[in-house]
């Protein structure tokens, strides 16, 4: 068989409001739990806010894993480095273009009106390690593979992918 297997984990980028509505989360749950102590109903507050504060937790710290095997890339999306979550499956026979953000190949692309899903890092870095994927079905994902990703996504279709 010849099948290749790559994996990439890129964390994004941290929101400074959902990393204070973690903490403003966690403090009123620890303050209502206290306070339902003499007062009951505020206990019931407490745990809703500590539901609630589970909940911002997990959506805080998000990474993304791209898993390539056998000409289908798989992305999955890890929240809090404990539960994971399948977001997309693309299968790589379907791409029409495979390039960097930047780049003079996506100008054919640009007044496309597709659907734009991002699970890169969400940062701008020099040089720019964000790629574009137009899928078949007008969706445009953009990504941020290593390189070893590049090289095995584009031997199956050397024609599609771009690395300016």
């Amino acid at each position: 068989m010849n099948e290749t297997y790559v994996e990439c984990l890129i964390k994004k980028k941290s929101n400074p409001i959902k990393n204070f509505l973690r903490a403003l989360t966690i403090m009123l749950a620890v303050a209502f739990i206290f306070l339902g102590f003499i007062f009951s109903p505020a206990l019931i507050v407490g745990l809703l806010m500590a539901v609630i504060a589970y909940f911002v937790y997990m959506n805080a710290e998000l990474e993304y894993e791209y898993l390539y095997l056998d000409k289908e890339l798989t992305v999955d999306k890890v929240m809090a480095k404990t539960k994971r979550k399948r977001v997309a499956q693309y299968d790589l026979n379907r791409m029409e273009i495979f390039a960097p953000v930047n780049s003079y190949h996506l100008d054919s692309f640009k007044n496309r009106n597709a659907k734009s899903v991002d699970y890169s890092s969400g940062e701008a870095k020099q040089p720019e390690a964000r790629y574009v994927m137009y899928y078949d079905s007008g969706e445009k994902v953009i990504l941020e593979p290593n390189e070893d990703m590049i090289k095995a996504i584009k031997n199956i279709a050397p024609r599609k992918v771009f690395t300016d």
